[in-house]
């Protein structure tokens, strides 16, 4: 199954990632994508001092962004993590008062409504985990369908690798039902067995309930915009139907962005 977009993708500015945004672009077009997604950490993993809107302006200035480049369209984006049980998103709680130079900004907002007011979608992702020990499956299962119900968020990220125990079915269902995507994550292989398992079983249940997901890479480098190679032996092995792979062209996925 040839897969012509990558949605989930980062740049230098995730700090632990390697390439610019033209570098990423330069691979996509070399591996024949027609659409790019750049979707930086927008997380407190980034800064000692994550209360500092200041630190997000990166955020703030992508309007500056062609919106093709060496041929292939490119989206803005996030992934912003899930940072409570009620499925709040990192930002929600804290004031962003400046723009980019140190000038009060008129309006009151969130930071996350100043980082994500301009962007064209956001994954919604589970890293520290701290606040989830000892949550029971309902709860974790709650967390996950109130992230989704965000009006920015389009898809849930690397479910399958999160190690969390939720109900699989109600999550899977109500993102069908919301017209949004499970990701199916490239860069969640090749750790652990115990994973590549869970994906499988969330990708066959996907099936079963007429799910669609995304195939994404969540590429560190630019190196690996584009490669699959996981995601497609996991695909063939199930038999996984090509039209619920949402996002393999651009043309299929274009309904999931919000006002579309």
């Amino acid at each position: 199954m040839e897969i012509r977009t990558d949605l989930h993708t980062h740049t230098l500015y995730s700090r632990h990632a390697y390439s610019t945004i033209e570098e990423n672009a330069r691979a996509a077009s070399d591996r024949g994508l027609e659409l790019l997604g750049t979707t930086d950490h927008f997380s407190s993993m980034l800064y000692s001092d994550y209360t500092d809107g200041k630190h997000y302006q990166y955020f703030y200035n992508m309007n500056c962004w062609p919106r093709e480049w060496y041929g292939v369209k490119l989206l803005r984006g996030c992934e912003v993590d899930i940072v409570d049980l009620d499925g709040n998103l990192f930002g929600h709680d804290i004031n962003a008062d400046k723009g980019i130079i140190d000038k009060n900004i008129g309006e009151a907002d969130s930071l996350y409504g100043r980082v994500t007011r301009k962007l064209d979608y956001c994954i919604a992702s589970v890293h520290m985990k701290d606040f989830t020990i000892n949550a029971s499956k309902s709860r974790l299962t709650d967390m996950y369908i109130k992230a989704l119900s965000n009006s920015k968020v389009i898809m849930l990220g690397h479910i399958g690798r999160t190690g969390l125990d939720f109900d699989i079915d109600s999550v899977i269902t109500a993102a069908r039902d919301m017209h949004k995507l499970i990701e199916i994550n490239e860069h969640s292989f090749g750790w652990d067995d115990n994973i590549y398992d869970r994906c499988k079983q969330i990708l066959v249940r996907c099936a079963e309930l007429n799910v669609p997901v995304s195939v994404s890479t969540d590429a560190h480098i630019s190196y690996d915009v584009g490669r699959f190679d996981y995601c497609h032996k996991l695909l063939e092995s199930v038999d996984f139907p090509k039209e619920l792979v949402a996002n393999r062209d651009a043309q299929s996925f274009i309904s999931y962005l919000p006002g579309m």
